[in-house]
């Protein structure tokens, strides 16, 4: 039961989220494919890592990861930041235009928080806090996002 309620959640989520992107592609011509949308997950969760993280974390080679970020850059979602200590490393930095992009799928999350907050009492806020920390940082210890 609790696995198919955390699953519910989790599914009701993604759909949100590909609701409000498909609603924009009405307006304008979809820019990023669907693997591209994953990549610029996985960059913006790793919070500006090198091709080399990002390659790791993908499971690609750094040969096509560098290919699927040079069509990120080309399409204005993601620029090289040169490191200042090793000038041979570069940073991956989203740009505003993704940033925007990203923001719909977190406005809905903060919308539902929000409810939460009015729903739930400090204590059972606390507790959910809790057991999602524990979740995130003990259960799930396969993914390592930074701090």
């Amino acid at each position: 039961m609790l696995d198919q309620t955390f699953g519910r959640v989790y599914t009701k989520f993604k759909l949100h989220f590909y609701k409000q992107i498909f609603s924009r592609f009405e307006d304008r011509e979809a820019t990023l494919t669907t693997v591209e949308s994953f990549c610029m997950e996985v960059i913006m969760a790793l919070g500006e890592p090198t091709i080399a993280q990002f390659s790791h974390m993908m499971n690609l080679s750094t040969p096509n990861a560098a290919y699927k970020i040079n069509s990120l850059v080309k399409k204005g979602y993601v620029e090289r930041i040169q490191s200042t200590i090793d000038k041979r490393e570069y940073r991956l930095r989203p740009t505003q235009k993704y940033i925007d992009y990203y923001n719909i799928s977190y406005s809905y999350l903060h919308l539902v928080m929000e409810r939460a907050k009015q729903r739930f009492g400090p204590d059972d806020l606390a507790k959910l806090e809790e057991m999602l920390q524990v979740v995130s940082d003990e259960l799930m210890p396969e993914i390592q996002l930074p701090e």
